[in-house]
């Protein structure tokens, strides 16, 4: 769940190509699942409820215009765990930057595992699926993400799977970064909690 008390600063992160990943299992009972029509409501429902949307609706709408367009993509890119009930409680994206049309710049988009599901180690988990996804899909290429301080506890287990913050102002269509700054917001956080 994002962490709203802390300032929000956006974080761009890389994974440089030719750093291993490794394979985390998903505990006992939870499996991966990829995405097919109807789930963008899950998708929506996950999302909000680690705070990324004010509504499911507002989710599923930025969902509907963003990522249904690209179907075959999604079914292919779209990652969920479930847990033993069937239910979906976890969600990541091994996605394509689609805003450009002479190259397509892979990113990891969109990780959320619901409050009731968090401590089991499935964040980790999809990170590195979705990860692993990525490098079989695209290649062993230079592999990026957008997160924000809100996400700290995210981002502690980006850089454990081979992550690294980017000290750059834009990457892309992303910009308004700052990591110097990113950076001493998170140090602040990991000195309190020692």
């Amino acid at each position: 769940m994002l962490d709203k008390s802390v300032p929000y600063v956006r974080i761009l992160m890389k994974r440089k190509a030719g750093v291993s990943v490794p394979e985390v299992s998903l505990p006992d009972g939870f499996k991966f699942v990829f995405f097919k029509a109807g789930d963008e409501n899950y998708w929506a429902e996950i999302e909000t409820s680690v705070l990324e949307f004010d509504s499911e609706q507002t989710a599923l709408e930025y969902f509907q215009k963003n990522f249904l367009p690209f179907l075959p993509e999604l079914e292919k890119r779209c990652i969920f765990i479930e847990n033993a009930d069937g239910k979906k409680v976890a969600t990541s994206m091994a996605w394509n930057d689609y805003h450009l049309k002479a190259e397509l710049q892979p990113w990891l988009h969109w990780v959320a595992v619901k409050p009731g599901a968090q401590g089991f180690g499935l964040g980790k988990a999809i990170v590195s699926k979705a990860t692993r996804l990525l490098i079989e899909m695209n290649g062993d290429a230079d592999l990026y993400l957008s997160t924000q301080t809100w996400s700290h506890k995210a981002v502690r287990i980006y850089e454990k799977l081979g992550w690294k913050i980017v000290y750059s102002k834009r990457i892309r269509h992303y910009s308004r970064v700052n990591s110097e700054k990113a950076k001493k917001i998170l140090r602040r956080i990991r000195q309190a909690k020692r």
